[in-house]
């Protein structure tokens, strides 16, 4: 056997074993860039999903916010609402009371206006502001309207006052605050109208001499 035989029968020996080591060795490439392939798919894939998990958390983040925000804005007017409501419901409430206030004044007014000295009516007196603590003749006492009641000397309880006598000057500054209601004219200058007793008195200021008398006023 020659040489070139020799040398033709190793070549053939090493391509035969060369063939599957090469295909061996492609398989093997092909199967590695399979995994690395698979690999990145995979990292790809983990990406894509945290992305998507971080997208949607911001956006539920965003979404709650929204909510609440909504919720505050529409909790906040409610009470802004109810707040004018009630500073609305007071101010009416007081402007409310204040006219009726002013109207029970006025018809009060009204009342005891026309509720004037009437002697064929002993009750006129009720009802009147300035004989609210009346309750009636006491022993030692007078009353004296928007005054209330006072001590006299035991001489003068049921004194009948004349034209002419002096009214004591203890008693002489219970003035009567509206002659009007007792149908008097307004006083001379230089006189004034006293309570005394159940009567009224019309008494110069200076000296205190009674100059008429109006009986049983009450």
């Amino acid at each position: 056997m020659n040489s070139f035989t020799k040398a033709a029968i190793v070549a053939l020996a090493l391509a035969t074993t060369a063939a599957p080591l090469a295909a061996e060795a492609q398989d093997r490439g092909d199967r590695r860039e399979y995994r690395q392939d698979r690999r990145e798919d995979r990292r790809e894939y983990r990406q894509d999903r945290r992305e998507d998990r971080r997208d949607f958390r911001r956006e539920r983040r965003d979404d709650r916010r929204d909510w609440r925000q909504g919720e505050y804005d529409s909790r906040r007017d409610y009470r802004r609402d109810r707040r004018e409501d009630r500073r609305d419901f007071r101010e009416e409430r007081r402007d409310d009371r204040r006219d009726f206030r002013r109207e029970r004044r006025d018809d009060r007014r009204d009342y005891q206006r026309d509720r004037r000295w009437d002697r064929n009516d002993r009750d006129w007196w009720r009802g009147r502001s300035d004989f609210r603590d009346y309750a009636g003749r006491r022993s030692g006492y007078w009353y004296a309207p928007s005054y209330g009641y006072y001590r006299v000397e035991p001489r003068y309880y049921g004194y009948r006052w004349q034209r002419g006598h002096y009214l004591p000057s203890a008693y002489r500054h219970y003035y009567v605050r509206d002659p009007y209601v007792y149908g008097l004219r307004p006083a001379p200058r230089g006189y004034r109208y006293v309570h005394a007793g159940d009567d009224i008195v019309l008494m110069a200021i200076a000296t205190g001499l009674i100059a008429s008398v109006l009986y049983d006023v009450f």
